[in-house]
């Protein structure tokens, strides 16, 4: 098993100026960083890929998906401009050297149809994602994608939604992941949330309640960490938190203030972190 980091808590766009904090996570102990797929600049994702090599880190990737791009959309040119950034950002995941492109984009996020999730916006998504699958076979990259709370997203909410739009996609190079902070929410019970994604679950972050340093807040993380150990997990764990910094970011997930300090959050984080995978270690 593996801990990495999300980048979000610096910046949507990771470039040169990121890689001295970047080398101080691989000192912390950070096996691997998460960078987000919004940017098209190729180059710049060799050149964070080339980086990341040279010190012994891995690469992973996260993308959302604005209304424009919308995979659910009535209007296929909509769904088919979902479909071609879902492509970029395998591509670009790619050129960086990495193998896992998670977040919500089955569905566009924070865009709602004030109408509970219809049958046939399911049958969209996996139209959509099962092409998009098709295109990161050929790339080596799993897609994975997530499950956020219902202030962000009305298609997936769930575990059960989740694993639902995976088994309609059905192709293997697209599974599912699995997150607390939006678990916290939407969630009965932590342990039957995993039980329900396990059989496809590749990717999990870790991420508090309150986006801030994980162990701090109300997440159950005994039962959360006990439960992934059960299913035989043994894949990536990467701490995701936020701030202000990327101040267009921060505004559009309705982040208002700062949680901890960053270093905080990511040297408590990963000791904490770790500390639980070695106690529910089956």
């Amino acid at each position: 098993m593996k801990i990495g980091m999300n980048m979000h808590l610096w910046s949507t766009n990771v470039t040169e100026e990121h890689f001295a904090d970047i080398e101080t996570l691989k000192e912390i102990g950070y096996q691997g960083i998460e960078i987000f797929l919004a940017e098209p600049d190729r180059a710049n994702y060799e050149n964070v890929g080339a980086f990341l090599k040279s010190i012994d880190l891995e690469v992973n990737g996260c993308l959302g998906l604005g209304p424009d791009q919308n995979p659910i959309s009535e209007d296929a040119s909509v769904r088919q401009a979902g479909l071609d950034k879902i492509k970029e950002a395998i591509d670009n995941m790619h050129a960086a050297g990495g193998k896992n492109i998670c977040g919500p984009f089955h569905s566009a996020f924070a865009t709602f149809s004030r109408n509970s999730p219809q049958e046939e916006e399911y049958k969209r998504s996996a139209e959509v994602l099962h092409a998009a699958a098709e295109h990161a076979a050929q790339a080596g990259i799993t897609l994975t994608p997530e499950a956020l709370n219902r202030f962000e997203c009305y298609l997936v909410n769930t575990m059960a939604q989740l694993r639902k739009l995976v088994d309609m996609v059905d192709h293997p190079n697209l599974r599912g992941m699995f997150d607390p902070h939006h678990a916290n929410i939407e969630e009965k019970s932590f342990a039957d949330a995993i039980e329900t994604i396990a059989p496809v679950m590749t990717h999990v972050h870790i991420s508090e309640n309150d986006r801030g340093t994980p162990g701090s807040g109300n997440v159950a993380w005994d039962e959360v960490f006990s439960s992934i150990a059960k299913t035989g997990y043994d894949g990536w764990y990467y701490i995701e938190a936020f701030s202000r910094d990327d101040l267009d970011f921060a505004n559009a997930i309705n982040v208002w203030r700062e949680f901890n300090p960053r270093m905080d959050i990511c040297r408590d984080g990963y000791a904490f972190t770790k500390a639980m995978i070695e106690k529910h270690a089956t």
